[in-house]
């Protein structure tokens, strides 16, 4: 038993040693987020009715998300169609001197339009010569 007890306590010695010991620490290896270089611009409108949308355009990939009523709705824009005109099989947003408009297509029903204030200039100011 007296030989036994020594070689126990040099075996929970070493067992102890060993654990407590933290492995060398690794050098943390940060990756950075792929930066967004996508030209977006985001603009709430709110009716005379009080509903809101939300239009975000992305000119990079030229495409708009419309959020109205809580749904979302993914654009295509149209080169063809004047200004700022995005579409897909089912709905229209354009975006046409200040008058922007939200509709279904297939029933030419009007969801959203808003017809923008021009703002006014101030007084002409003429040159002193």
């Amino acid at each position: 038993m007296k030989n036994l007890l020594p070689s126990i306590l040099l075996g929970l010695t070493i067992l102890s040693s060993t654990a407590c010991k933290h492995p060398g620490k690794e050098a943390d290896i940060l990756t950075a987020a792929p930066e967004n270089k996508d030209d977006i611009s985001k603009n709430v409108y709110v009716d005379s009715y009080g509903e809101k949308i939300e239009v975000t355009i992305n000119s990079t990939k030229n495409t708009a998300t419309v959020h109205l009523n809580g749904k979302t709705y993914d654009l295509k824009k149209s080169e063809a169609l004047p200004e700022y005109t995005a579409s897909n099989e089912e709905y229209q947003y354009s975006e046409i001197k200040g008058n922007i408009t939200f509709l279904k297509k297939n029933v030419d029903m009007v969801l959203f339009h808003l017809k923008k204030d021009k703002k006014e200039s101030g007084p002409a100011k003429m040159a002193s010569y």
